[in-house]
């Protein structure tokens, strides 16, 4: 049993080789078709692109993406050469409500918003969108659903995109990429779009970057058509807009759901599946670095950010603008 593993996923080195006969751990994007022509397995994350240019002729079973999305996956190119793949839903949905607990508490702080007066749109109510939903009604926010999926299977409670784009003061993307189906969120934020906004609203993408459209999203900074942006997942990563980065109200490098807790539950996931595959008993433990013992404030706004601020990550990145790969692979350790 030969696997091999991205070297940037974090907790699993020492558990598959309990798991495996021989181990490989390389950067995903040195993962060619010479290395996983023999491999039975690969064990990877979102900059490993698996389909028929990686994998054709190759010995390879069984992918496991550390991550939500597999949009990097050829999925029906595996399936039709008969290789089972599995991802991690719902993985790090608290880390990224985390993170956005953090982005509306700066808002409080530096924009002085006041967010029970706030109406926001949540774009897309899987995992992490219902985490979102979760924070704001405790904090007390008004919230807009939009799920176009879930609303055609006859849900309630979901709203179309022009009611968000008219009613929302804050609006939130955690959808899926989808290029091909009658669900297509490639570029669902575009000139268009920004265009029928009414209230100049803040705009959040954790999502995917190309569900935002660059130039569109820069023409809507520029023109005052949004109040201003936070942006953690970029188009092109990792050669992401330098001028995006200097415009946005907080860019970071594609780490809002980069706590210990959410990369703990992608390898625990991404490993039970390793085993059921396989067939190989579940007896590994993933154990967690401690979280830091401080003070906090009292206040709750200050509390949140004392936790986390992503304002912090921000700086790193624009003070070092060309490693977006270097600081998203060796991420600080981050508690929820």
């Amino acid at each position: 049993m030969k696997v091999i593993v991205d070297n940037k996923i974090p907790y699993i080195k020492g558990i598959i080789e309990t798991l495996a006969d021989e181990v490989i751990y390389l950067p995903g994007k040195d993962f060619t078709p010479e290395v996983v022509h023999d491999a039975d397995a690969l064990i990877i994350r979102t900059r490993t692109r698996c389909n028929s240019d990686l994998l054709e002729g190759s010995k390879v079973k069984f992918i496991g993406t550390a991550t939500i999305g597999y949009d990097h996956i050829d999925t029906t190119y595996c399936e039709k050469a008969g290789m089972t793949w599995s991802n991690c839903p719902g993985c790090n949905a608290g880390a990224v409500q985390q993170y956005i607990h953090s982005v509306l508490a700066l808002f409080q702080a530096e924009k002085g918003i006041y967010l029970k007066n706030c109406c926001l749109g949540i774009i897309g109510v899987g995992h992490v969108g219902s985490k979102i939903l979760e924070l704001a009604e405790k904090l007390g926010i008004t919230v807009l659903l939009n799920d176009p999926p879930r609303a055609d299977r006859g849900e309630t409670g979901f709203t179309d995109l022009n009611t968000i784009a008219k009613e929302c003061d804050i609006i939130s993307f955690h959808t899926p990429l989808d290029k091909d189906s009658r669900y297509c969120t490639y570029h669902l934020a575009d000139k268009a779009f920004f265009n029928s906004l009414k209230k100049r609203p803040y705009i959040i993408n954790t999502s995917r970057g190309e569900v935002i459209e660059t130039e569109a999203l820069l023409s809507a900074i520029d023109t005052g058509q949004i109040s201003g942006a936070v942006i953690d997942v970029w188009e092109n990563e990792p050669n992401i807009s330098n001028e995006l980065l200097e415009k946005v109200f907080i860019g970071t490098p594609h780490i809002a759901g980069y706590s210990a807790d959410g990369k703990a539950n992608a390898t625990r996931m991404v490993l039970e599946a390793y085993c059921r595959y396989f067939d190989k008993p579940v007896t590994f433990q993933i154990t967690l670095p401690e979280k830091p013992q401080r003070e906090y404030s009292e206040d709750l706004v200050t509390r949140q950010l004392e936790i986390y601020n992503p304002r912090v990550d921000y700086d790193m990145l624009k003070a070092n603008i060309g490693d977006f790969e270097h600081l998203r692979g060796n991420y600080n350790l981050r508690r929820e």
